[in-house]
């Protein structure tokens, strides 16, 4: 059985659209490639929380980024069947303990031109995660929920395009920054559904070096696109 507190995701998942949480839709003479991440909400130690991965620091694209657990929709496949086989092979989490409840609209990301699946999930029956391919992936997070609401963790992320926007500091250490297109949606879906706490101004942090390779630079991205907001 879901936890009560919970049901503000629930609901919300059922009323918001697209427009709440990106301006990006593909176009029409697109062809995007499609992917599906896994939004996972648990209960742990320290109370609700989420399950993210940092990428490989060695990974050509991206590198060290926070993300939920997802890839690409292979053939054959649904949103739903992706994202779990992907949280399966990145964390080694059992699906069998996973209960689904909601897909959020496709959002694309103008970048990488990625049409991606956000799918809802409650971590009914858990099982151990940590990193199943070094390769791949650098760590696994449950992140508390009252870290991503408050005021203390969170920042604005500026990249060198010069866009700037929402981000956290998670981890042990609170080292680690999460941006871009996961931070995007947590924070968009947290204020849909009046999670968030009202912050006057966070810190603004630049886009760490070490997180940069793989990043399109100025000249790349188009004029008037917030590169990192549905990404």
């Amino acid at each position: 059985m879901r936890p009560a507190w919970l049901r503000p995701i629930e609901e919300g998942a059922q009323e918001i659209s697209v427009h709440d949480l990106t301006r990006f839709m593909p176009p029409e003479d697109s062809d995007p490639r499609r992917g599906a991440v896994l939004i996972l909400f648990g209960e742990g130690e320290h109370g609700p929380d989420l399950l993210l991965t940092e990428r490989s620091h060695s990974m050509r694209s991206h590198p060290a980024q926070i993300a939920f657990p997802g890839g690409s929709i292979d053939p054959g496949e649904t949103p739903l069947e992706a994202a779990l086989r992907e949280a399966e092979e990145e964390t080694g989490l059992d699906p069998a303990g996973v209960d689904v409840f909601a897909e959020l609209p496709e959002l694309w990301l103008p970048p990488t031109n990625f049409a991606v699946t956000p799918v809802l999930a409650w971590w009914e029956t858990e099982t151990p995660v940590g990193v199943v391919d070094p390769d791949e992936v650098h760590a696994v997070y449950r992140v508390p929920i009252s870290e991503l609401v408050g005021p203390d963790h969170r920042i604005r992320v500026e990249h060198p395009s010069g866009w700037v926007g929402p981000g956290y500091l998670i981890g042990h250490d609170n080292d680690r920054v999460l941006w871009g297109f996961t931070a995007g949606i947590i924070a968009r879906l947290f204020d849909f559904v009046g999670w968030s706490e009202e912050v006057d101004e966070a810190p603004l942090r630049a886009l760490p070096a070490h997180m940069l390779q793989g990043e399109p630079t100025r000249a790349e991205i188009k004029p008037n696109t917030r590169f990192g907001e549905a990404r």
